[in-house]
């Protein structure tokens, strides 16, 4: 359990990274990051696959199949919803809906187990969902107050529904990946997070075509240049880094954390992804969070603590 904690806190500081590089790189749409990164992780994975090609070569038809659907789902529906939301929603609501995550995937993980003891009972996490989900809203209150008013309440509704389904879709993979990771526990951890890594290159190439396409027919959004942008080499450093960090690395360890811990605890240490884009935010920022967030974190932390001494007793 102590390895599976720690994969997930690696994989949360890691998954962090992702909510700075819009910070970043303000003048890029959000699709083409999401693009940039998944070319880059498909591309970085290559070399993985090269080195691990044995255990590569023994993958059946059915793993591929599995890797293509948790990578379309998990990568690029959900980072495409969720880039969409902002754009049309600007960024606190969609970012509120989805910092729900932790509690979703525990409640639909535990509402359904894979086997007997994956479950637990619900007064058991009652308490420590409910420190989570209040810690989240103290956290996510204090970003809705920055929401700009320029958008209708038609492109509010919209934005909405849309980050519900980036919500849907990140509700599914995990539980997903976690449930094939131990029927199949033959297939390591970092092997899973290459195979994932390759078959999402061909889906991100060809977002990047249809991109280039609408781009062809249309004034890009925001007068985006593409391909590179306004700052390639800051762009080309940052979808490298987000392709080996957050999403090769971040997704072995993540895979790690699904193998060694039930999914309904593993869901709620999606936190650690909260706790590290918030961090980062305020390092970047040079500030100091509110008192109201620093309450939404001891809340986020209690609550963690509480599901894993739960989980520990009953294991």
């Amino acid at each position: 359990m102590l390895s599976g904690i720690l994969a997930a806190l690696a994989a949360g500081l890691l998954w962090g990274l992702v909510f700075i590089t819009p910070l970043l790189l303000p003048d890029y749409p959000g699709l083409i990051l999401s693009f940039g990164r998944y070319t880059a992780f498909g591309l970085i994975a290559l070399l993985p696959a090269w080195f691990d090609r044995q255990r590569i070569a023994r993958l059946r038809r059915q793993d591929w199949l599995a890797a293509l659907k948790l990578a379309l789902v998990g990568n690029v529906i959900y980072y495409a919803a969720l880039a969409s939301a902002i754009q049309l929603a600007d960024a606190p609501l969609p970012t509120m809906l989805i910092g729900t995550l932790p509690v979703v995937i525990a409640i639909c993980s535990n509402w359904s187990p894979q086997h007997a003891s994956e479950g637990i009972a619900w007064k058991k996490l009652a308490l420590p969902l409910l420190c989570i989900f209040i810690g989240l809203m103290l956290v996510n209150a204090a970003e809705l107050r920055h929401l700009d008013g320029q958008r209708s309440l038609s492109q509010y509704l919209q934005g909405g529904l849309i980050a519900l389904l980036a919500v849907a879709a990140w509700t599914w993979y995990p539980i997903m990946n976690a449930r094939y990771m131990k029927v199949y526990t033959h297939i390591s951890a970092s092997t899973w997070a290459t195979a994932q890594g390759l078959m999402t290159l061909p889906l991100a190439l060809l977002g990047l075509a249809g991109y280039a396409l609408f781009a062809q027919l249309y004034a890009a959004p925001g007068g985006y240049a593409f391909p590179l942008g306004s700052a390639p080499a800051k762009f080309i450093a940052a979808m490298l880094i987000l392709g080996f960090a957050a999403s090769w690395l971040g997704t072995l360890f993540w895979n790690h954390a699904s193998k060694k811990l039930p999914t309904s605890l593993a869901g709620q240490l999606i936190v650690f992804e909260t706790l590290s884009a918030l961090l980062y935010t305020f390092i970047l920022r040079g500030e100091f969070p509110a008192k109201q967030i620093l309450l939404g974190v001891c809340l986020l932390c209690l609550g963690v603590a509480l599901a894993v001494r739960a989980f520990k007793q009953q294991h």
